[in-house]
């Protein structure tokens, strides 16, 4: 389908052929094990590859070609794409970005188009964005498509902080519904670009609302792997789990969230969320004090350390969290002033008697 394309336009696949051939050490280079494939057999796979996947982006982001594929088993069948875009975006399956790119401009299709552009176009049927929050990030550099993603995910503000020598309150942070008890309100972010943008202000933690559906945890677990794998990258996706993982420890923890908005739940029951977090966080390598998110994890220890507010959270969550656990000590409260009216009147009568 591809090269059907690329005859209008001189092109055949001897021509890409050579470009691919003439990349195969910096291709072999991107891949941590070794490809045990000879030059010719890595060639064609890479290929292979790589137009299938630039044929799915042109076709998705431009119409010229969609109307000639409007009969194709890919794109009539509903769950085709959709399990496509997951499959992409797994470790395992990336290619070198510069490879698609070279391959576009070999074949000379649409050669003013931005690649990146047409990635997010492909992506955005399952990452709901305003057309401003991809046009921001058209010139990002990336190693494939899942790093491509990834950065998509990064606030702007993310950077490695100063790390002072005296942290006292840089640790891990209590579960939601015990932070709630010690005075943290809980609150969904509504102006944000990325579930990533968490807050903390005066006691206040803004969360963005996390869709928790079969593509975002998917992607979750390939961005932490590809973290972890890859010592020149940033761990964004891995801070943000490893916080996420703190506040939901249990079922009741998601349901809490959930609750207040920040958790829109796709993926089955509060306590599956736990768990999720709970796998994808376990035994990775994580920084807290070089994370992105450290000065949150400092501030919500040392709001939650002491003072009034805390004291007040406890009390108030304890007595007054639901009406029947506020009639109780209220009960007691009016069978106490009952008694001492009861008891005032009877001395009253005694020491002072009517006449």
């Amino acid at each position: 389908m591809f090269l059907s394309k690329t005859k209008a336009k001189e092109v055949c696949l001897m021509h890409l052929h050579e470009v691919v051939s003439g990349m195969e050490e910096r291709i072999r280079g991107s891949y941590s094990e070794d490809l045990k494939l000879d030059r010719e057999k890595l060639t064609d796979m890479m290929i292979l590859d790589g137009c299938f996947i630039l044929t799915l982006l042109i076709v998705v982001s431009k119409k010229s070609w969609r109307k000639n594929y409007s009969n194709d088993p890919i794109f009539t069948l509903r769950w085709i794409l959709p399990t496509l875009r997951s499959d992409l975006l797994l470790l395992e399956n990336q290619v070198p970005l510069f490879l698609l790119q070279d391959l576009l401009k070999t074949s000379k299709l649409f050669p003013s188009s931005n690649l990146n552009e047409m990635i997010f176009a492909f992506f955005s049927y399952s990452i709901k964005k305003p057309k401003e929050f991809w046009e921001k990030r058209k010139n990002l550099d990336a190693s494939h498509l899942l790093d491509l993603i990834r950065k998509t995910y990064i606030p702007n503000q993310a950077e490695t902080p100063t790390v002072p020598t005296l942290r006292p309150f840089l640790s891990m942070i209590l579960s939601a519904k015990k932070l709630r008890l010690r005075g943290i309100e809980f609150k969904k972010k509504e102006k944000f670009e990325t579930p990533l943008d968490i807050t903390l202000k005066n006691g206040v933690l803004e969360i963005p609302k996390l869709t928790f559906d079969d593509f975002f945890t998917s992607l979750l677990v390939n961005c932490v792997a590809f973290e972890q794998f890859n010592m020149r990258c940033s761990t964004e996706m891995t801070s943000y789990v490893t916080f996420m993982g703190c506040l939901i420890n249990s079922e009741e923890d998601a349901t809490f969230l959930s609750e207040k908005g920040i958790i829109e739940n796709y993926f089955g029951t509060g306590e599956q969320v736990s768990l999720f977090f709970k796998n994808t966080g376990k035994d990775v390598a994580f920084s807290i004090s070089k994370s992105f998110l450290s000065n949150v994890f400092e501030g919500v220890n040392k709001y939650t350390s002491q003072g009034y507010h805390v004291q007040w959270a406890g009390f108030k969550y304890t007595h007054f969290n639901s009406s029947w656990t506020f009639l109780s000590p209220f009960a007691a409260l009016m069978l106490l002033l009952f008694t001492f009216f009861q008891a005032f009147f009877a001395a009253y009568a005694y020491f002072r008697p009517p006449n």
